[in-house]
């Protein structure tokens, strides 16, 4: 079975490790999508992302339980989603399945849709603020 995920990966920490883990335990191969530098800029804001998107992309592909990486430019990954067809489209928890993008497009064939649990306590944005705080007399 294909597991399909995306995200914007700008920091990866831990608690991206242990998510990608989880989606790739739900199948046999697991594709991951990351965000175009310019998407991420227009869902994070401006100073975003901290590393390129071909950096991203490497740090992802040298992940045991990545199988293949890709990227997309717009602000969702559907048209990824409708030309690879996954079994399985994971997003984290905090994600209502109903409000995840290509969600009617892989239950149409069949697919299902997961939501994997985050390790709490783990974020690019908490991460980046801490490290701004730190910065500050």
């Amino acid at each position: 079975m294909i597991v399909f995920t995306n995200g914007c990966f700008d920091i990866l920490h831990r608690g991206h490790v242990e998510y990608l883990e989880k989606a790739r335990s739900l199948g046999d191969i697991l594709i991951v999508a990351v965000n175009s530098d310019a998407s991420v800029r227009r869902l994070k804001g401006a100073g975003r992302p901290v590393n390129p998107l071909e950096d991203r992309m490497r740090i992802l592909a040298a992940l045991g339980c990545v199988d293949f990486v890709t990227s997309f430019a717009d602000d969702t990954p559907l048209a990824v989603i409708k030309r690879l067809e996954p079994d399985i489209l994971v997003k984290g928890a905090d994600w209502k399945k109903d409000e995840v993008a290509g969600k009617d497009v892989v239950e149409s064939y069949g697919g299902t849709i997961a939501l994997v649990q985050y390790l709490k306590g783990y974020s690019t944005t908490a991460m980046l603020a801490a490290v701004s705080r730190r910065g500050k007399p």
